[in-house]
């Protein structure tokens, strides 16, 4: 079946039940419910602020339910696109739904149009000031090596998650901050219509979601800064695809940071604000930062495997087989003693593992694409690799080059406030 428009019909926000609701359809006949719950006091907030952040949020999460049919026009019913707001949200679409094109052996571009249905409106001049730092919790080391280094030098620091609160409850209570709790819940028609042939299936800009979220939960907790910990590797794209480059972290990208930092401050002013704590340093950098800072405080309760955390699964694990695994692991090695690792790993040597050099082989760069993955570039995995050899002589099989001065300590450019800056500054001095 094939559907002429896709429609952003309605979104509602109920204070006294602390849910969102947002609601789509395609051509008004097959229609998605999303909903969203805060499971925490609110703090005051100004009412106009807090529906800005709905409505990017309405116009983010739609991604979902738009991507299972493409319908060629997209209709806004409520909410307000003004030109800049519209081509932010188109961008957003076709570049984060790049893998997703590449997947499904479709055109990378393929039209999106929001239609524009107003004038740019000036930025809201909040009656509420808010302060504090609200650091998103994955279940992973980069998010937790922004907590131990925020806590132990700024002020009013607080955490939040998305879903998965069976996993992360004894991560959250072992971080020990003050935290926020949200549950999403996606229309479960998308789990049926997957199957459904005609109908597209794949990944989506899902931190450019978590991003819009992040915004809300701050202004309905009092706080004024969303920070989020993606590094410099999410900026290199995992393969080209006619001609387009196919970054499956497109979402955690500079780039996208900066198009919705923009979009922030067009809409809301700086009264919130988005930017990623470590944006200038390397995986590999992070890697040896968390054994530091938080392995053996974590080691029990943390996972950066997306498997544990798939729809409908409650337990935290490392799968052990994925391409995430396999870099973490390479990652860690350096910093980490063999033994501790393994432990980490029930007991599996992933760089031992005969099955993985394939996948080694790619984050390599020897051979292949790079998995699509959240995982580090190719310069990083290959300088970690290279002091991983000199702990097993098993690895001599992976013959690569690095370029002459490249160095993981090296830091790149970020767009986080100078003070925070700073701040990292001096945590890694330390």
């Amino acid at each position: 079946m094939k559907y002429r428009q896709f429609i952003f019909e309605d979104y509602n926000f109920d204070a006294s039940a602390k849910k969102l609701t947002l609601h789509y359809s395609l051509d008004s006949e097959l229609r998605f419910t999303e909903t969203y719950r805060y499971d925490f006091d609110f703090a005051a907030y100004d009412p106009t602020l807090l529906d800005r952040a709905l409505q990017n949020l309405f116009f983010m999460a739609g991604v979902s339910y738009y991507k299972t049919f493409l319908a060629p026009e997209m209709v806004v019913k409520k909410g307000e696109l003004d030109e800049a707001g519209a081509r932010f949200f188109e961008k957003t679409y076709q570049r984060g739904l790049g893998e997703f094109f590449y997947v499904n052996n479709l055109d990378p571009n393929t039209p999106i149009a929001f239609p524009v249905n107003a004038n740019q409106a000036p930025p809201v001049a909040a009656s509420v000031q808010n302060t504090g730092l609200l650091v998103a919790i994955g279940g992973g080391k980069d998010s937790l090596v922004s907590a131990e280094l925020l806590r132990k030098s700024a002020d009013n620091v607080a955490t939040w998650s998305l879903n998965h609160k069976p996993q992360l409850t004894p991560l959250i209570d072992k971080i020990g901050l003050p935290h926020y709790w949200v549950e999403r819940e996606w229309d479960p028609q998308l789990f049926t219509l997957k199957e459904t042939p005609g109908v597209y299936n794949g990944h989506v800009p899902i931190s450019a979601i978590f991003a819009c979220v992040g915004s809300i939960v701050a202004i309905l907790s009092g706080r004024r800064d969303v920070v989020v910990s993606n590094e410099q590797s999410t900026n290199e794209p995992m393969l080209h695809y006619q001609g387009v480059a196919i970054n499956h972290q497109y979402s955690k990208s500079q780039e996208f940071e900066q198009d919705y930092q923009e979009h922030l401050k067009r809409t809301v002013g700086d009264t919130t604000r988005y930017y990623s704590f470590l944006r200038p340093l390397s995986e590999v950098h992070i890697a040896e930062l968390f054994a530091h800072v938080g392995f053996q405080k974590y080691q029990d309760v943390f996972s950066s495997c997306n498997r544990a955390f798939v729809h409908g699964n409650s337990q935290i694990f490392w799968d052990g087989t994925c391409p995430k695994c396999a870099f973490v692991f390479l990652a860690l090695t350096p910093f980490i003693p063999r033994r501790q690792l393994e432990v980490l790993f029930s007991g599996k040597n992933l760089l031992l593992d005969p099955s993985l050099e394939p996948t080694y082989r790619q984050l390599l760069g020897i051979e292949g694409d790079r998995p699509l993955e959240c995982i580090g570039d190719i310069k990083e995995s290959r300088a970690a690799m290279r002091l991983a050899q000199k702990q097993y002589t098993e690895l001599a099989q992976y013959q690569f080059e690095l370029p002459a001065g490249y160095d993981y300590h090296a830091l790149g450019t970020h767009h986080m406030p100078e003070d925070y800056y700073q701040l990292l500054l001096a945590a890694l001095s330390a």
